[in-house]
């Protein structure tokens, strides 16, 4: 392996690999935040079959989850400028997008590609919840809201938690799709890195590496969050 690969070079290439670790985060978070904020109505527009919303969230959901995320940025990137200007033309407006950051765009494709996985997430592990429970909050008083938010949704959460960790940490893998945007995360700041030098294998190893030690980091995370919610639910059936 000595002569394949340079380690001091790829020791030395941490630092600045690594500042592109905020950016994944920071891309990776709220997108995870609107998108679960998404897939709640999503998920409720789907089971409550509300009229008209029902077949605009079946029609979004069917388009992200049938095209790739990589797609999905260049529609973002390139089409919102678009968008923009013709508001411009048309309203007189005079919004001026050669100001926006190219990250905004990134959040914009990656909140909805996490709210269209998050809708069917979050709707199964609402359906799995017996009915019984919903007839038993209307029966001692609470409102559909009250029953959601104090009875369905909490036990909602224990059997969903598993694949709504795994679609974060999915959706953090994600990211290094957003250098197409020219947006320095980790593989852009790998990218940048690697073509000061040509040493783009011992780079790309760093880069891996990074995201591996963030995944193990972040599955460990999900693993305690798991076990305290078993735990407080033992809790309670011991009461």
């Amino acid at each position: 392996m000595k002569g394949i690969l340079d380690f001091s070079y790829m020791i030395e290439s941490i630092p600045a690999i690594a500042k592109g670790i905020p950016v994944s985060l920071s891309i990776a978070v709220i997108a995870f935040v609107i998108g679960i904020t998404i897939g709640l109505f999503g998920a409720l527009i789907k089971i409550y079959n509300i009229p008209i919303l029902k077949h605009i969230i079946a029609t979004y959901v069917s388009f992200i989850r049938g095209t790739p995320l990589l797609v999905q940025i260049f529609l973002s990137y390139y089409g919102i400028p678009l968008l923009i200007r013709h508001m411009n033309m048309q309203f007189n407006m005079s919004m001026d997008i050669s100001f926006i950051p190219a990250i905004y765009f990134i959040y914009v494709s990656f909140s909805l590609n996490a709210g269209a996985y998050l809708t069917e997430t979050i709707r199964s592990a609402i359906l799995s919840v017996d009915r019984g429970q919903l007839e038993a909050s209307y029966s001692v008083g609470m409102t559909t809201y009250q029953s959601l938010r104090r009875v369905i949704l909490p036990q909602a959460l224990k059997v969903g938690l598993p694949n709504i960790g795994n679609q974060f940490i999915a959706l953090l893998k994600d990211t290094s799709l957003a250098f197409a945007a020219s947006v320095p995360e980790i593989i852009g700041m790998a990218k940048i890195i690697a073509g000061r030098t040509s040493r783009f294998f011992e780079v790309y190893i760093v880069a891996a590496l990074i995201y591996w030690g963030i995944c193990i980091a972040l599955e460990k995370v999900m693993a305690l969050l798991e076990e305290r919610l078993r735990r407080n639910e033992r809790g309670v059936q011991n009461d």
